[in-house]
């Protein structure tokens, strides 16, 4: 910046600082060495974010997304409302994580345990099969081992996909 008159420095100085700053803070990704927040516990204030009603009201898998800048979790009562959430344009992006319940561990009650969260790009999720999520509706249930899925695809019908393998016209139809 040497060669630079005096009155550019300072403005061009400025710049690269407010430049450095804005790009440590886009990605809406925690620092690599920081672990990521840890799920945040149901209670009976957990309202979903779409259908407004007590998680507690739903059987099957819920979700729960952690922002960069709002202690609390948001929520949902169904596994697409988790995906829609990540796919619409208008839903905040700065996103630390992700998590949903583990189906392999749910009960004849058809709920998953209090602890049964999962890290959601982990999760192996069944689509297209006979399952009713907790809208009534179908629904992807996710699964922390493949094995479960396998078992319960072959059971109920379905395909296994992936976090990023999730078709975009399941989630959104």
């Amino acid at each position: 910046m040497n060669g630079f008159p005096l009155t550019l420095r300072v403005p061009l100085a400025c710049l690269a600082l407010g430049l450095s700053l804005a790009l440590t803070g886009c990605g809406g990704k925690s620092d690599a060495s920081t672990p990521p927040p840890t799920p945040a516990a149901m209670t009976d204030q957990s309202i979903g974010h779409y259908c407004g009603m007590n998680l507690n009201e739903h059987v099957g898998p819920k979700g729960q997304i952690l922002l960069r800048d709002d202690p609390r979790p948001v929520w949902f009562s169904t596994i697409r409302e988790v995906f829609a959430y990540t796919l619409l344009p208008e839903e905040p992006k700065a996103i630390l994580a992700i998590y949903v319940q583990d189906m392999g561990r749910a009960g004849p009650d058809g709920n998953p345990p209090a602890d049964a969260w999962i890290d959601a790009h982990q999760a192996h999720y069944v689509i297209h099969g006979d399952a009713i999520g907790g809208m009534g509706a179908p629904d992807a249930l996710p699964f922390a081992r493949m094995d479960d899925a396998r078992r319960f695809a072959a059971q109920h019908g379905g395909q296994i996909v992936d976090f990023q393998g999730m078709p975009e016209d399941y989630v959104l139809r």
